[in-house]
């Protein structure tokens, strides 16, 4: 059965295989924002852009292999860049795969359950494992700017101050795990933690930096 048609804007589409395998495809945005932080009550609001082709280093290079899993789990791995069963386009407007998941893996338990989740439309979330390259690399990985002033007032009276926006231009892609809870609405994408005071993060392994 074909759910609709891949395109730039973000979703997944399930086919099945002749050989009793399934083939899913979807597309990760590029441009959009996530709201990682509301500030709550006296903070200042945190979100996060992933700029186009950030990707493309490791999704370009064949050397680098990229694993496609259920909920940033290693243990969980549907497909991957080095089996030949993910295969992944880098546009300026998105970034579009392919995976090819085995019968094998179908008939695993964790991976039934993730297909059966998906076919519920339980599950339609695209979520990157990634990491920032370190500064010696790529000066310019990351950047922090000021969201313009609204002009609202907060509690105390003060003028309201607008969010803090981190814009990822250059990332080192891991993975792309499928997730249930999206927090880019377009590309329904999982958010992760971030403190605008600790932006460095070639130390930090992409596993640790999703919230559970």
């Amino acid at each position: 059965m074909l759910w609709g048609g891949v395109t730039e804007s973000g979703g997944l589409e399930l086919r099945r295989a002749p050989d009793g395998g399934i083939r899913l495809a979807g597309s990760f945005p590029y441009g959009k924002y996530a709201v990682l932080s509301d500030g709550g009550r006296s903070g200042r609001p945190q979100k996060e852009v992933i700029a186009s082709r950030a990707f493309e280093y490791r999704v370009n290079d064949p050397k680098e292999d990229i694993h496609f899993l259920v909920g940033h789990d290693y243990d969980h791995v549907l497909a991957s860049k080095g089996t030949g069963t993910l295969t992944m386009r880098d546009t300026a407007a998105a970034l579009i795969f392919e995976a090819s998941i085995s019968r094998a893996i179908t008939e695993t338990s964790y991976g039934r359950d993730a297909l059966a989740m998906i076919a519920a439309g339980l599950a339609v979330g695209i979520s990157p494992g990634f990491r920032i390259p370190p500064a010696r690399a790529v000066p310019d990985a990351e950047d922090v700017s000021e969201e313009p002033d609204d002009g609202e007032i907060d509690e105390q009276g003060q003028p309201r101050r607008g969010a803090l926006i981190r814009t990822v231009k250059a990332a080192l892609l891991y993975e792309l795990s499928v997730v249930v809870r999206p927090a880019y609405p377009e590309a329904q994408v999982e958010a992760r933690s971030w403190s605008p005071e600790t932006c460095e993060r070639a130390q930090v392994h992409p596993l640790k930096r999703w919230r559970a």
